[in-house]
């Protein structure tokens, strides 16, 4: 595939693809909350798996909307969280650190929920020469995109390294120059190029950024503080319809394939195979034990808190009650507990 979702935290926006995917399967005619537009984070390739899916089932429609707008990203559009602030879509898909920095240049955005318990950053390495811990860089040469420069930075301050100590390439997403030699190490998506290799015949291994010192979760929606204010219902509409779509995604991580590969990003030229594989990956990265125990996109008060700190690092000083307002996910779990 080439391309990172790193870009879906830290690129400045989306395309400006506007599929309308709306379902014709299930719900039955219940329609009063009109079209549902959703902004993804990034092209359409299997990260939005749950959307997809609780689009083809119906599951939106179900919730009480007449279908969804999935509006597709990429590095060249406005920023998502731009997309949710002016109205152009109800409900986005972005990350803490995105939406922290919006948040303090006046965007009126709360995030209720995460997809990714885990950021899904990670350093890559060939496995006959791995690297397998922050310290295991040192000396080494990592392939860093630009869009991935603050993170980075961010990582290395909260473990301590000297940024002199490592020879940091700038790179583009393909991960070519990792195989050739020309860099040790390749800053990239857990799910994304490790996989793109593996389908090549490469023998890579990777390790988590949030293992070791960078807590943050991903994937995370996002709505207005209007929204949650005056159109609660709605809100807990769509994310009753997301969690439909999510709990069917991590029972089978080939159906979200297939619709990305053959539906959805149909145009992209996705490998089905390769996004089997990250599919997988990335259902572990939602899944954990409070998640299992309190329900998908849950987050718990420690983890807010982590996050708070790690952002701070990265230069983005928030507090939690103006970046996050999970009472509406807890809210929807009390009354509908066949959810969890």
């Amino acid at each position: 595939m080439g391309l990172s979702a790193g870009a879906t935290l830290l690129a400045a926006g989306g395309g400006g693809l506007l599929a309308a995917c709306g379902s014709d399967s299930g719900g039955g005619d219940s329609s009063s909350l009109g079209t549902l537009a959703v902004r993804l984070s990034w092209i359409k390739n299997v990260e939005f798996a749950g959307e997809y899916i609780a689009d083809q089932r119906g599951y939106y429609k179900a919730a009480g909307f007449s279908g969804v707008n999935l509006i597709a990203g990429g590095a060249a559009a406005t920023p998502q969280d731009t997309d949710v602030a002016t109205g152009k879509a109800f409900i986005g898909i972005s990350s803490p650190d995105i939406t922290g920095n919006a948040i303090t240049q006046g965007a009126p955005l709360k995030i209720i929920g995460a997809q990714y318990q885990k950021n899904p950053f990670a350093i890559m390495s060939l496995s006959k020469s791995a690297i397998t811990s922050p310290e295991a860089m040192i000396g080494k040469k990592i392939g860093v995109q630009a869009t991935n420069e603050s993170v980075w930075s961010a990582f290395l301050k909260a473990n301590k390294i000297d940024p002199s100590k490592i020879t940091k390439v700038p790179v583009e997403f393909d991960p070519l120059p990792l195989t050739t030699g020309t860099v040790d190490g390749w800053f990239s998506f857990v799910t994304n190029e490790p996989n793109a290799l593996r389908v090549k015949g490469f023998d890579v291994t990777t390790f988590l950024l949030a293992d070791h010192n960078y807590p943050l979760v991903s994937e995370t929606f996002m709505v207005t503080d209007e929204s949650l204010a005056k159109n609660r219902d709605k809100v807990k509409a769509a994310l009753t319809a997301e969690i439909r779509g999510w709990k069917d995604a991590v029972g089978d991580p080939a159906l979200g394939a297939k619709l990305a590969a053959t539906v959805y990003g149909k145009d992209l030229g996705l490998d089905e195979k390769e996004q089997v594989l990250e599919s997988t990956d990335q259902n572990k990265l939602i899944l954990n034990a409070d998640t299992k125990k309190n329900g998908l996109f849950t987050v718990t008060d420690q983890l807010v808190e982590e996050n708070i700190a790690t952002l701070k690092l990265a230069g983005v000083d928030i507090t939690a009650d103006k970046l996050f307002d999970l009472s509406i996910i807890r809210e929807l779990y009390k009354e509908k507990p066949e959810l969890v």
